[in-house]
């Protein structure tokens, strides 16, 4: 599975940013898609994701402001992100894992620059 990340970038605080991501390969092994976040300085830890069956899952803190969607005919898992802060910083990695061995396979990571 080889998954494509686009749509980060540099925003004011307050601003949204959509990120996309696109798996191609053996996406018919995909079970579960989503995001991980890397801080600067800080471990890379999962803040949202979908499961096959479209039940989404958001971390605490971010819900109501970043919102997971999966399109399983495209392949594809997005998030959107809103009124977007200076904490939201970081390199936003796209996952996808699924199989026998429940693989989980990455997207190169796509920076996203909140400035307040």
């Amino acid at each position: 599975v080889q998954l494509q990340a686009s749509g980060g970038g540099s925003v004011q605080a307050g601003e949204s940013l959509r990120l996309s991501c696109v798996a191609s390969g053996s996406v018919s092994l995909i079970n579960v898609m989503g995001w991980y976040r890397q801080p600067p300085g800080m471990q890379r830890k999962l803040i949202a994701r979908v499961g096959s069956d479209g039940v989404p899952y958001v971390e605490d803190s971010l819900k109501g402001r970043f919102t997971i969607s999966r399109d399983n005919a495209k392949s594809t898992v997005d998030l959107q992100m809103n009124n977007l802060e200076s904490d939201d910083t970081g390199v936003y990695y796209c996952f996808a894992q699924g199989g026998l061995a429940l693989a989980r396979h990455w997207g190169k990571g796509t920076q996203v620059t909140v400035s307040s």
